[in-house]
């Protein structure tokens, strides 16, 4: 008798036919919705309301009823902005990548991934308008022809830079999004009861037949647009650095800026995915489909990408203190004992300790404990921004200028409002498209599936 090698952990559980899958992934999209989402579109809703009052109220009022002043012209705002596009940026990137690399666990988090892309650069972009005070002024951040005035865009400004990147990263991550979606729309339609039903997804499907050319093409367009989603997500966050690093600010004129943020942007995507997929599996009831083995392999990336981040937080230090430039040298002592020392310290112990604690298995293999360590990644990595922005500005090169940030409770409120508006698209996108890719996971239920693996195991058993 040989011994058998050890076979991977299943990534479907309970699951023994394709139509199963079907059911369980449609069944919330067609029967009643649970009470726990009723719950949590209720107090996302609140919030989301609660927000759009403040944006109205600020739009109205002019940026005044923000906590800035002089000193610091950028805060919250800013802040807000580069924390959604890095957690918008990284969800293409992980759908895009796990695709190229053929990876099996894709399956239950792509769909997510992407639609939190969508929705997160919505609500980025919610911020520049606002920032502006004149939101009806909004067209002149485009590059568009010369006959409103006098100005001329500005093609050397990392401003028009965004524009160009973050526009061009929506509109591919977007096609990625509904390319993906069109074989489940199909699957929908066939089981729709109702004509208006069977004519909203017909149309969204696009007249998806399922024979083996629609699915050679689904696969072709799917492995190009992964191929040009990639280079284009490490760009977008490059771009949006040199917001920064283009600026002639201590801490922030550095060349590490690029693949800082893109790193930051990665750890930031995964502990938002994560508190996604852990929130949706329990309203959706998706347990089946979102294991814990899904999980760990997201922990083991955010340990990586957390720990990379923490070298970068070093390499910002040394580079510091070897330039020699006393300017340079006391922003970084101000972060670290200045009077904001409190949100710098939370942003080190957040996103450079906490990640540390998936070294430890049976922590990586814990719903509960890994919700609670991806909500401080969350924190952490807005308090990184917070850092770099605020406190880089607060005390400038004049020390008569020098001044405090306080956020108003508009400041506070719009940004709770755009978590309340992004988590009420997100549940409503759960109602109405399948969070999970169900065409694509019968795809690999005879090869992760526990059902077949068991079948498998004990056909080998009886044939010794």
């Amino acid at each position: 008798m040989h011994k058998e090698s050890e076979i991977r952990e299943p990534l479907v559980l309970g699951v023994d036919s394709y139509h199963q899958v079907t059911e369980d992934i449609c069944r919330s999209l067609e029967g009643k919705p649970s009470k726990l989402w009723y719950l949590s579109i209720s107090i996302a809703g609140i919030v989301a309301l609660w927000g759009l009052g403040l944006i109205t109220y600020t739009i109205g009022r002019g940026i005044g009823v923000w906590g800035l002043n002089t000193t610091v012209g950028w805060a919250w705002d800013i802040t807000n902005f580069v924390w959604w596009i890095g957690i918008g940026h990284a969800g293409t990137l992980i759908s895009a990548v796990l695709l190229l690399f053929r990876q099996r666990w894709r399956m239950a988090i792509n769909r997510s991934a992407e639609a939190m892309t969508i929705f997160a650069v919505m609500m980025a972009a919610l911020f520049p308008g606002i920032h502006m005070g004149r939101l009806w002024l909004g067209y002149w951040v485009f590059p568009l022809p010369n006959h409103f005035g006098s100005l001329w865009p500005n093609f050397n400004s990392a401003l028009l830079w965004d524009v160009f990147a973050i526009s061009t990263y929506f509109s591919i991550s977007l096609v990625f999004w509904y390319i993906g979606l069109i074989p489940d729309f199909a699957t929908i339609r066939d089981r729709a009861l109702t004509p208006v039903r069977k004519w909203v997804y017909g149309t969204l499907s696009f007249g998806w037949t399922g024979d083996a050319k629609a699915w050679i093409r689904f696969e072709e367009v799917s492995l190009i647009l992964a191929g040009l989603a990639t280079p284009l997500v490490f760009s977008v966050h490059s771009i949006v650095s040199t917001d920064f690093a283009t600026a002639v600010i201590p801490g922030w004129h550095t060349t590490i800026f690029p693949p800082y943020f893109v790193l930051g942007a990665l750890f930031s995507g995964f502990a938002m995915v994560c508190t996604l997929t852990i929130i949706m599996r329990k309203v959706m009831s998706l347990e089946a489909y979102i294991t814990i083995k899904h999980i760990e392999y997201m922990n083991i990336i955010i340990i990586f990408t957390g720990s990379m981040v923490g070298v970068a937080y070093l390499t910002e230090l040394f580079i510091s203190w070897y330039s020699g430039v006393e300017y340079e040298q006391y922003a970084f002592i101000n972060r670290s004992t200045g009077p904001y020392l409190w949100a710098y310290w939370i942003m080190m112990t957040c996103n450079v300790l906490s990640p540390q604690l998936f070294w430890f298995k049976k922590i990586r293999r814990s719903f509960t404990l890994t919700f609670i360590i991806v909500f401080f990644v969350n924190v952490g990595m807005w308090f990184e921004r917070f850092v770099l922005i605020v406190i880089s500005l607060h005390r400038d090169f004049i020390p008569s200028s020098w001044d405090m940030f306080h956020p108003t409770f508009v400041d506070i409120g719009i940004f709770l409002g755009t978590i309340g508006i992004f988590f009420v698209l997100y549940l409503l996108f759960a109602r109405v498209f399948p969070v999970i890719a169900f065409n694509e996971t019968k795809s690999i239920l005879k090869i992760s599936g526990d059902h077949f693996k068991k079948m498998h195991q004990n056909g080998n058993t009886n044939g010794e």
